[in-house]
């Protein structure tokens, strides 16, 4: 049963992009052995582009990897939700995913995304948004 005290508003994607940019954390969604796997990341927005950093042994760095020409389908979600008002937003991003593998841009990510994690983040992905959708929970008319 909805809520009659919230409104849902779809989001124009710059907006969405925009608010995406506005948080460090979200949510990855890829396969592995066939099946969906979720994994809570840090990211950054460069050049319209959602970044992650992670470590050499992690499914999502093989995954990536081995995925040639366009990349790995991907999704990727972040949100701010009040959890006391239930108002807020969510914005889900689906494309593909590349391993970075130029030192140059490794190294520039490595100083604009600290990972919250103490593990060691060597590599870094990149996604390209092809899909992006929104909503925004708000008052009602």
């Amino acid at each position: 049963m909805s809520d009659p005290t919230i409104r849902t508003v779809e989001l124009a994607g710059a907006e969405a992009l925009r608010l995406l940019g506005g948080v460090s954390l979200g949510r990855i969604v890829f396969t592995r052995q066939a099946l969906p796997t979720i994994r809570p990341v840090n990211h950054v927005l460069v050049d319209g582009d959602i970044v992650i950093r992670t470590h050499g042994d992690a499914a999502l760095t093989r995954y990536t990897g081995h995925a040639g020409g366009e990349g790995a389908v991907v999704a990727y979600e972040a949100d701010d939700i009040d959890p006391a008002t239930h108002r807020g937003w969510s914005v889900v991003v689906t494309g593909y995913a590349r391993l970075v593998t130029d030192p140059r841009e490794l190294a520039r990510y490595r100083t604009l995304l600290r990972p919250w994690s103490t593990q060691r983040m060597d590599h870094a992905v990149r996604i390209h948004p092809d899909l992006v959708t929104g909503i925004r929970l708000t008052e009602p008319d």
